[in-house]
């Protein structure tokens, strides 16, 4: 008989450790997967972060890039007007650019400052490439080519502030 209750004995105590056991797996699979939606999410919050910028980050035309930061600058918070577009294509045909690399130019600034919705960004990633590859005089005239596209009158409040950025970005002197 005794032999009986030590054997029912061990059974339970194997029975209560396989159960602890695997309540424990079950608890660590939990926190797995917790783990792995964490992660997955700051992936994601990368992914969505590099290709909001991508469009701007692909850019290896200076003449491109200067048209994308002129149309940012000039239609923030609005649409690209004909107008506007009009202006745009006018201040770049006075440097001597071909049509079609105008044209080109000007569809890829509209779609890429429509894809990223912070102008600042859209600065900041196209002034990388515009400092390296323009000389002094040509930055202080797509200075000019920034106000010349934006009238006075169609300015928006932080046209001014944009301006200061790029000149700063641009490594001129902030007037």
């Amino acid at each position: 008989m005794h032999i009986l209750l030590a054997i029912l004995g061990v059974l339970g105590v194997g029975a209560i450790w396989w159960y602890r056991l695997k309540y424990m797996k079950n608890a660590a699979g939990e926190v797995a997967d917790v783990v792995g939606r964490v992660k997955g999410s700051i992936g994601r919050g990368k992914l969505l972060n590099k290709a909001a910028l991508s469009p701007i980050t692909a850019i290896d035309d200076p003449m491109t890039a200067a048209v994308t930061v002129i149309m940012a600058i000039a239609s923030e918070d609005v649409p690209v007007s004909p107008a506007l577009e009009g202006r745009v294509r006018n201040e770049i045909e006075a440097i001597g650019e071909p049509d079609n690399k105008i044209d080109e130019a000007l569809v890829y600034a509209k779609w890429a400052s429509d894809q990223v919705a912070d102008v600042p960004t859209v600065i900041d990633k196209a002034a990388e490439l515009l400092k390296t590859r323009l000389d002094e005089h040509e930055k202080e005239q797509l200075m000019a080519m920034v106000l010349a596209a934006a009238p006075p009158a169609e300015r928006h409040a932080m046209f001014a502030r944009r301006i200061e950025q790029l000149r700063r970005r641009l490594g001129l002197v902030v007037k």
